[in-house]
């Protein structure tokens, strides 16, 4: 048989059953072989037979599986004697796939392009047989395999010269008068053409394949001029701007007026993707007041306005989904018609569209919009109290998901749409948005009452911003009881956290003292304070924020004290939290500020005496050690010292009773 090399895994495999047949205590007798004596002749070759001649006999007379195998290693035949193999095997081969089924036309593929992509220096002069096999079995009846091998002459084309992609694709591809070809084929013709026209000059593309080109635009079939259509990217790529002015554009807007959605969609799409490449120029006044209202139409396709409302109307389902992701596609380049459409014409041109799409019937469309958002507000600039009201209706929609993709971007879009630009003083930076502070409001209660707590674990880190969006007395007044409220009842942790940061944020940004020490005195009553010991855990919680947030001094003027009070707590994972943050309590103490250092010093000590919870006495005396050996603490060295030796003796008192 033609035998493939077998990998480690196999040969691992093969050593474990050599090993059992140590084994010999199973006595139940083991068949041998599963075939029959027959089967195993049909399968015997001459060993004196070289490779090429036992690949030639298998293909021959050989089982399926043996011409599979020789096959799959024509690649290795191909690197060991190349002449050889092209002169007697692939004949051979190309005589079995006359009649070889699926597996076996797919495993030729593959290895076909295997052969076409190596780099050997004969193979050029046997580069006819291989496409012509590839060609030939392009027109497969199985839709799968007929993929397969025009897969592999795309990914081969890569690899081909110039001129062997001339003589052996496209010049059997001109010669064929494409209507009298299958649709298969047709559609194998458009995606080979977007392959190859990158490989020639301009002047070829133009007088050679263009009018090829022209034809599948206007095939009859659909499909076909839907796959035409998406091809011309890569054509005109190919053939420069100048030339797609002249041949591309005409047929892209005769596409895009096509009577099947497909092709239009496929216009669409095209056009979008080319816009890079247009300059100002490209477009006359006429063909650039077409795209718009094309581009509009796109947006409200399916839809009828009523009331100044976009609203459904009644087409059955696949056609409403097709309209729907029409539309979704047009939210998503929105930001690049904004471009094309130049930004200083947003309100007369633009500004009714984009809130169609802000409030179109299906989510997806909304998401879309939403998620794009801050690309619009940046465009927009100075101007951008246009979508002011668009920015409030995506913040209450009714679906969570709009919101969440408002989210990804809002503390950008919010800073943006409340900025007046570098030349306003500071007196003047903030401009009040109508309706924003309820909107926001309205958002994080919305979010509140869902089970999706990342998203309102996601508003609450955006709320971060607000200091630079809303005034103090707005966030005094509308937030700082919510995040409370938040912190003592909410029951998801990240959320309570979230909710800790962002009232300290509001804190510090806060510029009057009366505010700040009533907000001061309602952390410690209900945190620090709080009857429940989760409150007492945030409250040790923003004293880590506080820290990074607010000054050394600041820190321990107003919190520092009824966190080292919390080391009479009832409950020891509060104690257990203190401990574990001992050492960064002590590094916001000057050196200076012996009242402080004695009061931490008291708390070690009277937790070093009290404490009786396994885990909270593990963390502390870790703590303490690391805290004594960067001379942190006075006199409790001694302490620690006979507390171990106590414990020590006493361990020893028990293990002689045991003994005795």
């Amino acid at each position: 048989m033609f035998v493939r090399k077998m990998t480690p895994s196999q040969s691992s495999l093969f050593g474990e059953i050599d090993d059992l047949q140590d084994l010999t205590f199973i006595e139940r007798p083991i068949r041998r072989s599963l075939k029959t004596a027959e089967e195993i002749d049909k399968l015997t070759v001459d060993e004196d037979l070289n490779d090429i001649e036992r690949a030639v006999y298998l293909l021959s007379s050989g089982e399926d599986v043996q011409r599979a195998s020789v096959i799959i290693n024509l690649p290795i035949l191909v690197r060991q004697n190349p002449a050889e193999t092209f002169r007697r095997v692939v004949p051979k081969v190309r005589e079995v796939l006359h009649v070889a089924g699926a597996d076996m036309q797919l495993a030729a593929a593959g290895s076909f392009l295997t052969v076409l992509q190596d780099d050997i220096v004969l193979i050029q002069t046997h580069t006819h047989s291989i496409l012509q096999i590839v060609l030939l079995n392009l027109d497969h009846r199985d839709t799968v395999v007929s993929n397969a091998w025009l897969e592999t002459l795309l990914s081969a084309i890569d690899a081909l010269p110039k001129d062997t992609i001339r003589q052996e694709i496209l010049s059997p591809l001109l010669s064929k008068h494409q209507l009298s070809q299958s649709v298969l084929a047709r559609l194998a013709s458009c995606r080979i053409l977007g392959k190859v026209v990158g490989k020639f000059e301009s002047s070829i593309v133009k007088k050679d394949l263009l009018p090829l080109i022209r034809s599948l635009c206007q095939d009859v079939e659909y499909e076909v001029r839907a796959c035409m259509c998406r091809q011309l990217e890569n054509i005109t790529r190919g053939i420069g701007l100048d030339h797609t002015k002249v041949e591309v554009l005409p047929e892209l807007v005769e596409l895009a007026q096509d009577e099947a959605s497909t092709v239009r969609l496929a216009a669409f799409d095209t056009i979008i993707n080319l816009l890079e490449m247009f300059d100002s120029e490209s477009f006359t006044d006429e063909q650039h007041l077409w795209f718009l209202e094309f581009y509009k139409k796109l947006c409200c396709l399916g839809l009828q306005h009523e009331n100044g409302h976009c609203e459904s109307q009644t087409y059955p389902l696949e056609l409403e989904n097709k309209y729907a992701l029409v539309r979704r596609n047009c939210a998503y380049n929105f930001p690049a018609i904004v471009l094309f459409a130049d930004p200083n014409h947003f309100l007369s041109e633009l500004y009714r569209t984009f809130s169609s799409l802000c409030h179109d019937p299906e989510i997806s469309v909304r998401r879309t919009a939403a998620g794009g958002f801050h690309e619009v507000v940046k465009l927009l600039g100075p101007n951008v109290h246009y979508i002011h009201k668009e920015l409030i209706t995506l913040l209450q929609d009714d679906s969570l998901e709009v919101l969440d993709a408002l989210l990804n971007n809002l503390q950008e879009t919010l800073e943006l749409a409340t900025s007046r630009g570098e030349g306003a003083g500071p007196e003047s930076k903030q401009v009040n948005i109508p309706d924003l502070v309820p909107a926001l409001v309205a958002a994080e209660q919305k979010a509140a009452s869902s089970l999706h707590w990342r998203v309102h674990e996601k508003l609450l880190q955006c709320y971060s911003c607000l200091p630079r969006v809303i005034s103090g007395d707005q966030i005094y007044f509308r937030f700082f009881q919510r995040m409370f409220s938040i912190i003592t009842t909410n029951n998801v942790l990240p959320v309570q956290r979230e909710a800790v940061r962002t009232l300290c944020v509001f804190l510090r940004y806060n510029r009057k003292q009366e505010q700040r020490q009533e907000i001061i005195s309602k952390i410690k009553q209900e945190l620090a304070q709080g009857r429940s010991y989760w409150n007492r855990l945030r409250y040790l919680d923003l004293c880590e924020i506080t820290i990074d947030l607010f000054s050394k001094s600041y820190f321990c003027k107003h919190f520092l004290i009824p966190a080292l009070e919390l080391v009479s707590d009832p409950v020891a994972n509060v104690r257990y939290k203190l401990c574990y943050m001992l050492p960064k309590l002590r590094s916001v103490i000057k050196a200076t500020d012996k009242h402080l250092l004695q009061q931490l010093e008291f708390c070690v000590r009277k937790l070093l005496c009290r404490e009786k919870d396994k885990d909270v006495v593990v963390t502390l005396r870790k703590v303490s050690l690391s805290l004594l050996k960067r001379g942190h603490i006075n006199k409790v060295l001694e302490l620690l010292e006979r507390q171990q030796s106590e414990a020590k003796l006493a361990g020893d008192k028990q293990s002689e009773k045991k003994r005795e």
